[in-house]
């Protein structure tokens, strides 16, 4: 093992988990798996012990800025700890029930299905950057709400327990799309929720022999100063740009853990199919650019108003 590889690919994590609030199970997992040869249930456990740490450190500074809506994070966890329990199970079932190879094979392929949908969550949330009557806090939180935030809560946990990818994008998509939380309650509600539930899930890997604790150290030694380096960075760096971006690489992710499974298609469409996304989202960029130049150049200048007429003195009265 390349330890000092190890340690920059824990830094690059770090900066886009800093920076965009997702990526870090998602990045972490397939580069374990393509870079560096681990087993795909080693890299998986290994994964999620790592990110554990890392969102916990998140999740409190953003609980200390007030940023979580701990209702949902709750009800969130209510399903999600369940649904990652029953992920790691279905994990350990299949290991024990099929062949090695087959279980490999298997396993990269549900990691790489796991990737391409946190790649169209990632880039919808990219999308759904203005969402209409945004809000602080749902209230009332009635029974609707709470069946939403568990049966979310399942099924990512649930995906998350299996292959380690999706809990920051897929739970961000649905904190926009269901409750229309603003952007800063969706980021502090998402990475605390994390938190939770990565322990949980990371526990579970780890009483099942599937986390490698020398390698989930060294991988923190680069990931929090580069979550630290993130999170200073989020402000100045502009959103609209990384998070396409980061859709992208896992895009390209995805499609090349089809392809280690044994998929058959061309090398090409590993970045073929993730530059042309990327093009799509660069032309809508300057579309709307440009229709925003034009909206604005079609608006009739506005004169300043006059300065009133001044009063007359006592002489000209």
């Amino acid at each position: 093992m390349d330890w000092p590889l190890v340690i920059a690919f824990g830094f690059g994590v770090g900066v886009l988990v800093g920076t965009t609030g997702v990526g870090g199970g998602s990045l972490m997992t397939p580069a374990l798996i393509l870079v560096f040869g681990t087993a795909p249930t080693t890299a998986i456990g290994t994964d999620l012990a790592y990110a554990a740490v890392t969102k916990t450190v998140g999740g409190w500074r953003h609980f200390r800025k007030g940023t979580v809506d701990m209702t949902i994070a709750l009800w969130l966890a209510a399903g999600s700890i369940p649904g990652a329990l029953g992920g790691v199970y279905v994990l350990h079932v299949l290991e024990r029930s099929l062949g090695r190879g087959t279980f490999d094979d298997t396993l990269l392929t549900m990691v790489g299905a796991a990737l391409l949908l946190t790649s169209v969550a990632v880039l919808a949330r990219a999308l759904l950057r203005h969402v209409r009557g945004e809000r602080e806090t749902v209230e009332p939180f009635d029974r609707r709400h709470k069946v939403a935030a568990v049966g979310i809560g399942v099924s990512v946990g649930f995906v998350l327990g299996l292959t380690s990818a999706g809990s920051g994008a897929l739970i961000a998509v649905g904190l926009i799309m269901v409750y229309r939380l603003t952007p800063r309650r969706v980021v502090g509600t998402d990475v605390f929720h994390a938190a939770l539930l990565l322990w949980v899930a990371s526990i579970a890997h780890l009483v099942s022999g599937n986390v490698d604790l020398r390698l989930a150290g060294t991988i923190l030694i680069g990931s929090i100063p580069g979550v630290w380096i993130g999170s200073n960075l989020a402000t100045r760096l502009p959103d609209g740009a990384l998070r396409p971006a980061l859709g992208v690489v896992l895009l390209a992710a995805g499609l090349a853990l089809f392809n280690k499974a044994g998929a058959h298609y061309p090398i090409s469409v590993i970045f073929i199919a993730p530059a042309a996304v990327a093009l799509a989202f660069v032309a809508q960029h300057y579309g709307r650019r440009r229709l925003s130049d034009r909206s604005h150049a079609a608006l009739p200048a506005v004169e300043p108003p006059k300065p009133p007429a001044p009063a007359p003195t006592p002489e000209h009265a």
